[in-house]
């Protein structure tokens, strides 16, 4: 079992309405038993939406209480990822999966990359909220990048 982030199935769910469809995903989703997931939907976000960026941290930062999650609008969204970050724990816990593949550099499932929260384009090392999540859990979460490079 596998977990990938439906944006990289071709799921138009990303925050502009569009997907990240990744060939070798499809490739996977061919071969292999997998379950799909986009946490900010999971959390009641609409696609599309206001993009969003974690201000002041990462994903265990915002988990901890010490970060938020901003949409470029000023809207703190912060509760609405921790949400969408348990809802998507709840669907794969019990799953064993080999591994999570999710979408670098989202506020969400960023896995080694992150945006820096001045909407600007601008990265920098950490991790989405759902990552820090199921990392917390015991889960192994790649990114769609490193999985192509295997």
């Amino acid at each position: 079992m596998i977990v990938i982030s439906a944006c990289l199935a071709g799921i138009a769910c990303r925050y502009d309405g569009n997907d990240n469809f990744v060939t070798k995903i499809q490739e996977l989703l061919e071969k292999e038993e997998t379950i799909l997931i986009c946490p900010e939907v999971l959390g009641g976000l609409p696609t599309p939406r206001m993009p969003a960026e974690i201000i002041g941290g990462n994903g265990d930062d915002v988990l901890d209480g010490n970060a938020k999650v901003i949409d470029r609008s000023g809207n703190d969204v912060t509760e609405i990822f921790i949400a969408g970050a348990y809802k998507a724990l709840d669907q794969i816990k019990d799953l064993n999966p080999e591994y999570i593949i999710l979408k670098e550099r989202s506020p969400s499932c960023g896995s080694s990359v992150i945006y820096t929260g001045e909407f600007n384009g601008q990265k920098q090392d950490g991790y989405g909220v759902t990552t820090a999540l199921f990392k917390r859990h015991g889960f192994t979460v790649i990114s769609e990048e490193a999985f192509t490079e295997k």
